[in-house]
């Protein structure tokens, strides 16, 4: 079983893994050539193709996008954004799959209005990785160059590989949490979702 290898063992299965999705390669490659600061293709694409392979079907089967993260604070206009997105636009065009370009210095700008709670400001692109409702998520992929693969996935794979969702109470709420692991799971009927903690999962010290 791939998730109980060792980790460098399990960072080579990914590779191997996520080279079976050839549109995933290809936004790889086509996000590479932007030249975005500290990007990574990240969520549901990458986690999803491995619970496709693991579980026989098609790399690409149920995946609905293609997110690219990346961080650029110069600039926090919307306008900024738009001008990467539309030059994104340009370069996917032709794949089979929406690809959806994000500046992760901007979330903290339209978070709170859009799930309810607020977001500090991101520090980077892994920050922002950090805080997806699941730690399964947590996972982003870029290529450097030479073409080697940059791999954060500050959770470890275990998780993705044994096709296991684990709740990530940092930000996100419970209920979307919940809504996406519902999702997933009528697509992966495999999956174990683990439960939402009844308590935080880091409590605050005694102030004796």
């Amino acid at each position: 079983m791939i998730g109980r290898l060792p980790l460098d063992e399990q960072l080579a299965a990914l590779k191997s893994v996520l080279s079976r999705n050839e549109v995933l390669v290809d936004v790889l490659h086509r996000t590479a050539a932007l030249n975005l600061s500290g990007w990574y293709v990240t969520a549901g694409c990458l986690f999803q193709t491995v619970w496709n392979v693991v579980t026989d079907r098609h790399p690409t089967s149920g995946i609905k996008d293609y997110d690219v993260f990346y961080f650029d604070s110069r600039d926090l206009s919307w306008e900024a954004e738009g001008a990467v997105i539309r030059a994104a636009g340009e370069a996917f065009a032709g794949l089979p799959a929406e690809v959806e370009v994000r500046n992760e210095a901007r979330v903290h700008l339209w978070y709170e209005q859009k799930f309810g709670v607020a977001c500090a400001p991101y520090a980077s692109t892994e920050a922002a990785i950090d805080s997806f409702a699941a730690t399964t998520c947590c996972l982003g992929v870029r290529l450097e160059p030479g073409g080697r693969w940059r791999i954060y996935a500050p959770h470890g794979l275990s998780d993705v590989f044994n096709l296991v969702v684990r709740p990530n109470p940092v930000l996100a709420p419970r209920e979307v949490y919940e809504t996406k692991a519902a999702r997933w799971r009528q697509q992966w009927p495999e999956l174990t979702v683990l439960d939402w903690p009844s308590a935080p999962a880091f409590p605050m010290p005694s102030s004796s």
